[in-house]
């Protein structure tokens, strides 16, 4: 197994060996990964950790999620749950778990919706600046997609491969996923559903931690992680 993070960020000879198609056949499989997470397993997991590095394929490019640390089972009734000690990557973890310390199913969708976003455009969200703007890779994707020019957000290496309907939708519900309030994201299933779908999507609202400058917020915060970031408390409010 060979991670989607590493081949994503080698050089743009490799990285043209991920082509739209192999690109869209990963959300895919990491969509339905995550139904069968939150909804088909005995248990209900909530992965908390999600990001690309934990994303796994085999030789045929088919996504495995793994390192489930920091994973917590949830009861078959169970919709939410809350923490004192955050556990995660920066640039992935949903503002209600920052924030309050809250978690749920719908935490694991603001983080598929940034993995999302950077498949499609290559950039990792926690590293991504545009001079003189104050927005991170999300606030950037929802304002090309506000303009009418979301297909600006895709790789330029996979450029001449890309199927634009498909990019068009990838990007729509990578943004309703990382939507400010949990309720407004849709649930995995419904992911699923709608990305091998053509019906007209919601149009998605502001995205959470829309600006640097709201992000650095939590500056002051530590998050627990079990890998890439420094270890901290968060005391949920």
């Amino acid at each position: 197994m060979l991670t989607f993070d590493v081949l994503n960020m080698i050089d743009d000879a490799r990285r043209k060996l991920l082509d739209w198609t192999k690109r869209f056949h990963i959300i895919s499989g990491t969509a339905r990964g995550l139904v069968y997470l939150h909804q088909d397993s005995r248990l209900r997991i909530i992965h908390r950790d999600l990001k690309t590095s934990n994303i796994l394929l085999d030789e045929d490019m088919n996504a495995k999620i793994s390192d489930f640390g920091v994973a917590r089972t949830f009861a078959a009734d169970q919709t939410e749950a809350k923490t004192k000690r955050v556990m995660g990557t920066h640039g992935y973890i949903s503002p209600e778990y920052a924030v309050r310390g809250s978690f749920s199913m719908k935490s694991d969708v603001f983080a598929f919706g940034v993995i999302m976003l950077e498949v499609v455009s290559g950039r990792k969200n926690r590293d991504f600046r545009v001079p003189d703007q104050n927005i991170n890779l999300l606030g950037h994707a929802w304002e090309l997609w506000n303009e009418g020019r979301a297909l600006e957000l895709v790789d330029e290496s996979v450029r001449d491969s890309v199927i634009e309907v498909e990019a068009l939708r990838c990007i729509q519900i990578g943004l309703l996923c990382v939507q400010g309030r949990p309720e407004d994201r849709p649930n995995m299933s419904s992911v699923v559903h709608v990305l091998d779908d053509d019906k007209p999507l919601p149009r998605p609202r502001l995205p959470a931690f829309y600006s640097h400058q709201e992000d650095s917020s939590l500056s002051n915060h530590t998050i627990y992680s079990a890998n890439e970031v420094t270890m901290s408390l968060l005391a949920a409010r």
